[in-house]
């Protein structure tokens, strides 16, 4: 078995900046992926704040990510992690294909999964109605009626996707305004497509072979009002993917793994975390990719000042 310098778990801008650090800095690394690109793939339409691109959907940039890594000299498991244990001063991780690894320091940068709500007929009408990527599944609403559940910049950035195809768009808003920031707003409102209801509570999602309508609650009166539609799409924020590591660090309220901000280490010597995982406050593409850097940084000095140097295993 190959001891690594480093393990990486994430293919998302965390774990790809870490990465391409990692081998700069002459650590003979590992990193653990299923996919590349993490949600900014999966939901980032368009992208205009990340420096040096005016505009970028998710997917171009993802795979400029992945290229960039590529190029470096590191070894790519197509993979998903489901234990790290860590015996010693070595860190043991198995994968979903029941492979095997283990490295000095590990880097978790999984990110997270979207967060269900939870209501009847959401499990049901997965791929028949249901959706948590508009990128992956806009096409498919092509003329057809649809509602956004979540009203903060995820939320009208999925309407806004979806205005290039779907026929007209409700947004649910659980508060008594929405969160999207003013541009967002803005844009939404140019579309002419979008209608949007805040103090909404959805309470199930209807259909037979297919979904085709939607039962809320409005906050305010507390009456029942049905929606006829034909798709749903979840954009309620995020579940942190973190079942896998849970032995070996702690979290808080809302599941993130807490670090030390300097360093991005955990309580677990040698274990450190970036990106969306961690309970740092901004869940931004540039703070994820930033992070990661931090934390590959953070590896190489742990790495130097141990007793140990830095070298090549075999």
């Amino acid at each position: 078995m190959t001891r690594y310098d480093l393990i990486i778990i994430g293919g998302g801008p965390a774990g790809i900046t870490a990465g391409i650090y990692a081998v700069r800095q002459k650590l003979n690394s590992l990193l653990i992926a299923k996919e590349f690109g993490g949600q900014m793939a999966r939901k980032a339409v368009a992208i205009e704040n990340y420096p040096g691109f005016e505009e970028v959907s998710g997917l171009e940039l993802s795979r400029k990510f992945e290229k960039h890594l590529r190029k470096q000299k590191i070894a790519i498991e197509r993979d998903s992690a489901t234990k790290i244990r860590k015996v010693g001063s070595t860190f043991y991780i198995t994968t979903g294909s029941k492979h095997k690894f283990s490295a000095r320091t590990v880097i978790v940068a999984s990110g997270a999964d979207p967060r269900p709500l939870e209501v009847p007929g959401e499990k049901e009408f997965i791929g028949r109605g249901v959706s948590y990527c508009t990128t992956c599944d806009a096409p498919m609403f092509a003329g057809k009626t649809v509602a956004v559940v979540g009203g903060g910049n995820a939320g009208f950035e999925a309407a806004i996707a979806l205005s290039n195809w779907a026929k007209r768009i409700y947004v649910l808003e659980y508060s008594s305004k929405v969160g999207a920031d003013e541009i967002n707003q803005e844009l939404v409102k140019k579309t002419k497509k979008v209608q949007i209801f805040t103090n909404t509570s959805l309470r199930k999602i209807e259909g037979e072979k297919f979904v085709n309508s939607i039962v809320y609650q409005d906050r305010k009166t507390g009456k029942e009002k049905t929606l006829p539609l034909e798709g749903v799409f979840v954009e309620i924020g995020n579940v942190p993917a973190t079942g896998f590591v849970k032995d070996l660090v702690e979290f808080n309220e809302k599941d993130e793994i807490r670090i030390d901000p300097k360093t991005n280490m955990t309580k677990t010597s040698g274990l450190f975390v970036a990106g969306d995982v961690t309970d740092l406050r901004w869940k931004q593409i540039i703070v994820a990719a930033g992070e990661g850097c931090k934390a590959a940084l953070s590896v190489y000095s742990y790495l130097r000042n141990s007793r140990r140097p830095v070298k090549q295993y075999e």
